[in-house]
């Protein structure tokens, strides 16, 4: 498996995660440096990104991954990734979102881990 497959494969496990609330899967593909930037600005770390999940802050139901390109720059990698994404956050209705994640990786002892997400529409 190529690193762009490892990285594609781990987006998808992201998800998966996101959508069963799965703690220790979510805890697993984000590096403890991790930071995710909404679309509104407001910046969450790790811990407090994973807490909004598990809580109900932030519902995923869903997510179809439409675009995902990668660059793998020897041990760092970034991904844009594009995918429908059915979720009910912030209190707010339940609503399918055109998001896509500008992630940025890390490669240590040949396993990828997100180390920064920026949220936005497209």
């Amino acid at each position: 498996m190529t690193d762009e497959d490892k990285i594609i494969q781990l987006y998808k496990d992201m998800y998966s995660a996101m959508v069963n609330k799965d703690k220790s899967e979510l805890e697993r593909v984000h590096d403890d440096s991790f930071a995710l930037i909404h679309m509104t600005g407001m910046r969450q770390s790790k811990k407090v990104y994973i807490a909004s999940i598990l809580d109900g802050t932030l519902n995923y139901y869903s997510a179809l991954h439409e675009d995902m390109q990668v660059q793998v720059l020897g041990d760092t990698a970034k991904l844009i990734g594009k995918s429908k994404v059915n979720a009910a956050v912030f209190g707010g209705g339940e609503h399918t979102w055109r998001l896509q994640l500008d992630l940025t990786l890390i490669k240590r002892n040949d396993e990828w881990y997100f180390t920064m997400a920026r949220a936005s529409a497209y």
